[in-house]
């Protein structure tokens, strides 16, 4: 029972015990003891009151003070109650109830800034719990790992999303970070690191993008040795080309020179197909900026189809199509567009070879293509190395396909990914922007 219940008590107890005693002494014979006991009553009463208002009362609030302080109502203060100590108490906890506050609204701003700032930060952010399981992340996480706002990941551990640097980032041990550079040629820096909450570290991951800064220190770098690779082989050939054609004109007219003629000929053919393919790397860098303007992307798709049927009927490739039914309008450069389709398909039947299927289909809600190829498909190692400078998985290739394509749909703003799936079809899908 609380302090003011039992004062209450008491002063209903001595208030009952003094009527008891004023009510024989009404009725004894003596009026100096009723007189007596009634200025012992008021002395009683004013002395409880007396004693409510210093003790009780200021006990009583300041137990008021402890319920606030209990429930983390730091926005309420007690008042003075008129006694010294009790003051002094009173004004030390709304001194603390003030601090409190404080620091409460100081905190709830920090969280919030820092809200803020892990929302707005490029680079994405995934914290999980001691389970490992995701707590939050923040809207660049979710695009890094293309996922949509209405997607429920909370709960989830990474290795359960769909999303292929995700179960990457389980790989990564604390404090080591990596660059992992996936299929659809983006590059990222992973790094887990934690922080302490409550006494419990929980991890969390850092993802950089390092995609542009990559794609930008490779271009100048082949951009420096292709320019200066074609600038000496293009005038090394011409001297040849040149000396070898006088050469061939002068054995010409000589007789029994046909073997050697024939030897002068098909030198200056090399250095014109050696001239042509140090051309085909400089033509890389010299990709236009698109001129963008509206085309139906089924039409463009029609197109390339038509002009690879040939190529792919000769290899019993059946090209089959899949189109929306209404026209799909895409902001593009035709040309560039159709140079992109045209290797991919390329791609896709020199990987089958021989006998095999080539889909093309397009999709609205964002809008896409996709070219898929029943070929031999793309292993683990080799997803990684993709649009990389130079690299090729041909015997003859140069590597200049794929680094094309990335350049044409960088410059569109597209999305794109190109992976064997779980079917077996290896599948280059184009999202545009």
């Amino acid at each position: 029972m609380k302090i003011k219940g039992l004062f209450w008590m008491l002063t209903i107890l001595l208030l009952s015990l003094m009527a008891l005693v004023s009510y024989f002494a009404f009725y004894s014979s003596s009026h100096i003891l009723f007189i007596s006991v009634e200025l012992l009553i008021l002395f009683i009463a004013l002395y409880l009151l007396y004693f409510y208002r210093r003790i009780v009362k200021p006990l009583y609030i300041i137990g008021n003070g402890m319920d606030l302080l209990k429930e983390q109502d730091f926005s309420s203060r007690l008042r003075l109650v008129g006694q010294a100590d009790a003051d002094r108490i009173v004004d030390v906890f709304n001194k603390m109830m003030e601090q409190l506050k404080n620091e409460r609204i100081h905190i709830r701003e920090q969280n919030h800034f820092l809200d803020l700032l892990i929302n707005a930060s490029p680079h994405g952010v995934i914290i999980l719990n001691l389970d490992r399981e995701i707590v939050s992340l923040n809207p660049s996480a979710r695009k890094i790992l293309t996922l949509s706002e209405t997607d429920k990941v909370e709960g989830k551990k990474l290795s359960e999303l769909d999303s292929i640097l995700a179960c990457e980032l389980e790989n990564i041990e604390i404090n080591n970070p990596q660059t992992i550079r996936l299929n659809n040629s983006n590059i990222y820096k992973c790094t887990q690191s934690s922080f302490i909450d409550n006494g419990f570290q929980h991890p969390f991951f850092l993802i950089e993008s390092l995609t542009q800064e990559v794609f930008k220190a490779e271009k100048k770098a082949y951009e420096k040795v292709i320019r200066m690779i074609a600038h000496e082989v293009n005038n090394t050939t011409a001297g040849i080309t040149s000396t070898l054609d006088s050469l061939e004109n002068t054995f010409r007219e000589m007789e029994n020179c046909e073997d050697i003629c024939e030897i002068m000929r098909i030198s200056i053919e090399r250095c014109y197909s050696l001239s042509k393919f140090i051309t085909n790397f400089a033509d890389v860098v010299k990709i236009p900026d698109p001129l963008l303007k509206t085309h139906n992307l089924n039409q463009l798709l029609e197109s390339g189809k038509r002009f690879m049927e040939n190529i792919c009927n000769n290899r019993q490739i059946e090209l089959i199509t899949e189109f929306t039914e209404a026209p799909l309008l895409v902001r593009a450069d035709s040309v560039l567009i159709e140079q992109v389709v045209l290797n991919i398909i390329k791609n896709a039947a020199e990987s089958i070879e021989n006998n095999g299927k080539i889909y093309i289909r397009t999709f609205a809600g964002p809008n896409g293509l996709e070219i898929a190829d029943t070929g031999k498909g793309i292993n683990k190692e080799t997803e990684s190395r993709l649009f990389t400078p130079f690299f090729s998985t041909k015997p003859n290739g140069q590597g200049l396909g794929l680094i094309f394509i990335r350049e044409v749909l960088h410059k569109h703003n597209c999305t794109f990914s190109l992976l064997t799936t779980d079917d077996g079809l290896t599948r280059f899908r184009i999202i545009f922007p």
